[in-house]
């Protein structure tokens, strides 16, 4: 099954964009639909409508030049991969590309279709990964939230056990932990109580009694 990816060129020099379509193929298992837009304004007018799968960022445009134009980018789409494909060498520029967020930094001179491609792939990768991750943190977060509610000193009655909440209403244990928990609970009745409460049976050897009574 073939796959189609859209990606967003951010150049204004249309001969790269030219470079980019003879890079990527239009057709095969993996392939490209290209748009191309040559400001900065454009792209993110373009990415407010959903629908791209990563760009290809220039850093240096009509309206807008350096390190600046990826986070401007970034920050209006987060969740959109970037990789940086630019004519600048500058490996302080890339580093802080990637600091910032960029998916990869590559310098147009020295891109093959093959890199790019192979770059793409683990763009989208990463971004999936990422995006899993912070999956993970939420949920474990949320599971973290409901130990805590159930943590610290609870006020309980020495006598009938219930316990006091912070508005200062009284609830039966189990409703407390129910309330404040995913916890749910089953009635029964443990020995001791069996005992208290049934003696006659205990003493025919009923469920409390752990011994039989002999002949």
């Amino acid at each position: 099954m073939s796959e189609k990816l859209k990606i967003l060129a951010v150049e204004d020099n249309l001969a790269d964009v030219d470079f980019v379509h003879e890079m990527l193929p239009e057709t095969g298992p993996l392939s490209f639909q290209i748009e191309a837009v040559s400001r900065l304004a454009e792209a993110l007018t373009r990415l407010e409508r959903k629908g791209i799968d990563l760009v290809l960022l220039d850093l240096s445009l009509p309206d807008s030049n350096g390190l600046t134009t990826f986070q401007k980018l970034r920050q209006a789409a987060p969740d959109v991969p970037v990789i940086v494909l630019t004519g600048t060498n500058d490996q302080e520029l890339a580093v802080a590309a990637m600091r910032d967020g960029a998916q990869d930094y590559l310098v147009k001179e020295q891109v093959g279709g093959s890199l790019l491609v192979r770059t793409i792939r683990y763009a989208l990768e990463r971004q999936k990964a990422e995006e899993a991750r912070l999956v993970l943190i939420k949920s474990l977060q949320d599971a973290l939230a409901n130990v805590k509610l159930l943590s610290g000193l609870l006020p309980i009655c020495s006598n009938c056990k219930k316990i006091r909440d912070d508005k200062g209403y009284w609830s039966q244990v189990e409703s407390y932990i129910q309330k404040h928990s995913e916890a749910e609970f089953s009635h029964s009745m443990c020995p001791d109580c069996f005992k208290k409460w049934y003696p006659d049976l205990t003493k025919k050897g009923g469920p409390g009694d752990s011994q039989k009574e002999s002949p």
